[in-house]
């Protein structure tokens, strides 16, 4: 499996040989991503939780995206080495992906990883994001239910009312519960997300759930993931999970056919900018090229 990992990374083309057999077989595990700013505890978030699953008996995987550096092409990679059990598990994998320049804060290869690790039979899949900003929410293509942590400090929480994260979130989580002032931040988030609703008729047990958490003490651990199994559970039972796996599936593919065209789009471009010309004209001699397939040999 780990090795299929790093195929996927490294050498998606090969990858490609394996991949029906792996979509094949996905679909059972629970995906749930975590997004939010840097600083939000995410990843003192996600080791909480898997403590709290493997505690129920159930299986984990975690794959925990760190942001590539622009001056290096290296990244940390850490996530790893903070969950130490103490004994070997099998019930748990982590695994740390760098995003190799992907914009929103989930790498490219995830989308594939994810399959992979479904594939293999865990019961939870748990996907870390970089720390992100009101627009940076690819996550929430890749997974089911995607989680938005914030600090009970620092305005995070009024930041969480702009588009973007507010949209993506399915459930907030405000963070480090033991400090001053979340119980507050919830009750302001509860609060935003009930006006923004109101007016397209929202029911409010249909509403986004906000919770309080404290990785450290333990507070609302066991509530928020009884909150995140309601969740799954509801997607399930009405259909709206088969929703959200067909538009992964199509968003998916459209990547995959961009990065096909990325080299015949760029030669193509190329060679009629090299005869000038409006941006508008130039575009749609390149779009009339593609159509006839001549760009692409």
């Amino acid at each position: 499996m780990a090795r299929l990992l790093s195929l996927s990374e490294s050498a998606p083309a090969r990858y490609g040989a394996v991949a029906d057999a792996v979509t094949a077989r996905a679909g059972r595990g629970r995906r749930i991503g975590v997004t939010g700013p840097g600083g939000a505890g995410k990843s003192t978030l996600i080791d909480a939780l898997v403590r709290e699953l493997r505690a129920a008996g159930e299986t984990v995987a975690v794959l925990a995206t760190d942001p590539t550096s622009e001056k290096t092409g290296g990244a940390l990679l850490g996530d790893r080495i903070r969950y130490a059990p103490g004994v070997a598990d099998d019930g748990v994998f982590f695994r740390s992906v760098a995003t190799r320049g992907a914009a929103g804060g989930f790498a490219h290869a995830g989308f594939d990883q994810l399959d992979l690790l479904d594939a293999y039979g865990f019961d939870w899949l748990l996907v870390e994001a970089v720390g992100a900003g009101q627009s940076e929410i690819e996550i929430a293509w890749a997974v089911d239910l995607t989680v938005v942590a914030l600090p009970p400090a620092g305005g995070d929480a009024v930041q969480a009312l702009k588009a973007g994260l507010m949209e993506a979130g399915d459930c907030f989580l405000v963070t480090k519960g033991d400090l001053p002032g979340a119980e507050a931040a919830a009750v302001t988030l509860r609060g935003a997300i009930e006006l923004r609703h109101a007016t397209n008729g929202t029911a409010l047990e249909q509403l986004p759930p906000v919770e309080v958490v404290s990785a450290s003490s333990g507070k609302g651990l066991a509530e928020a993931l009884a909150t995140l199994r309601r969740l799954s559970d509801r997607q399930r039972g009405d259909g709206s999970l088969a929703g959200r796996q067909r538009e992964r599936l199509a968003r998916r593919v459209r990547h995959l056919v961009l990065r096909e065209l990325e080299g015949p789009l760029a030669a193509a471009a190329a060679e009629a900018a090299a005869h000038g010309g409006a941006p508008q004209t130039l575009a749609r001699d390149v779009m009339r090229r593609l159509e006839r397939g001549g760009a692409l040999h």
